[in-house]
């Protein structure tokens, strides 16, 4: 932990939470949950930072601290994404999450509150606990909700502080799982579709990596593309201009961009899966409506609802809770 005078560098001004975590070198919101006395901080660290608090002069606000804890019975449920007219708030993501959240908050006798991070981050409800669904490109998204000190729970990959509690798929193995099944297809050019800055994303292509070690298959290409349909039909689209792909196996980051893949191989002639084999992430409801029928990864999205809120409300009753990496399985079609 880092070392300091105690000064806050205000002057006169009164030392704020953010002070206390800056002489001590760790995250507010653990000195938040400390000083609120939470069981998700141990004892001894929350003796250090009572103890520090009260040697800097930190004076908790008391009224504040009241009406924080005066239950609203009410979760904020925060989504990451932007919608657009090409991904919309109604596709199975993050809907489906969205069913399993309500369905358990309302067998709680909780509300639920439903806000952008745009929204969230101009005016937080008032709520006390906070689900966010989409970490941001290299967390960005996380670190806004981290801010406000709430207790909160993230869907999507274990990249952030160690206390941050995670609801997710187990995407590396879901990378492997793709990599083991283009091998065994004979596949040996394959494309990886995806913007790693996601940490689902990026656990998604460290996962097909490690599948594909050892063998004599090469990752020919690593396209960053956003999880649309249109998104994959445009990474794909500039590799087939020059008439024979230079793969034939692609493992897409979501079900949407590997349809648009799809799509941009169809519309130049080249057959799925005889000449270039596709598999997708989500095991989404359109995959098996697609044609050809997308093989892909299933992950269940309404367990995850239901955990991510059981895991919040466990964190605003003070209880510990640790995170979650749900299984995946590999779910074969026609592509």
């Amino acid at each position: 932990m880092a070392s300091g005078s105690g000064s806050n560098g205000g002057g006169n001004a009164r030392p704020t939470m953010a002070d206390v975590a800056k002489e001590l070198g760790i995250a507010k919101i653990t000195v938040s949950r400390a000083l609120s006395n939470q069981s998700t901080v141990k004892e001894s660290t929350r003796t250090l930072i009572r103890e520090t608090a009260e040697r800097m002069g930190y004076r908790l606000n008391v009224s504040a601290r009241n009406l924080r804890q005066q239950r609203t019975r009410t979760i904020a449920v925060v989504i990451e994404m932007t919608p657009s007219h090409e991904r919309l708030m109604s596709e199975p993501y993050p809907l489906l999450l969205l069913g399993g959240i309500l369905q358990e908050l309302t067998a709680a006798g909780q509300n639920m509150v439903l806000t952008t991070i745009d929204l969230f981050s101009e005016a937080p409800p008032s709520a006390d606990g906070v689900i966010l669904l989409g970490q941001g490109v290299h967390d960005d998204a996380a670190a806004v909700i981290e801010a406000t000190g709430l207790p909160y729970v993230v869907w999507g990959a274990e990249h952030g502080p160690p206390e941050r509690i995670v609801v997710g798929s187990d995407n590396r193995e879901g990378g492997r799982l793709a990599a083991e099944y283009l091998l065994g297809r004979g596949r040996r050019r394959l494309l990886f579709l995806g913007d790693a800055g996601h940490g689902e994303a990026e656990d998604r292509l460290n996962g097909f990596h490690s599948g594909l070690a050892g063998s004599d298959a090469a990752l020919v290409a690593n396209i960053p593309c956003a999880f649309t349909l249109a998104a994959g039909r445009d990474a794909v689209a500039p590799l087939l201009d020059n008439g024979e792909p230079g793969f034939d196996g692609i493992f897409a980051s979501s079900d949407a961009i590997a349809m648009g893949a799809i799509e941009a191989l169809q519309a130049r002639g080249h057959r799925v899966p005889d000449d270039v084999s596709v598999v997708g992430f989500d095991d989404s409801p359109g995959a098996a409506l697609f044609s050809p029928r997308l093989t892909s990864i299933r992950q269940d999205w309404g367990v995850g609802g239901e955990l991510l809120a059981q895991k919040v409300l466990d964190l605003v009753a003070g209880k510990a809770v640790e995170s979650r990496a749900m299984p995946v399985a590999l779910i074969v079609r026609d592509s």
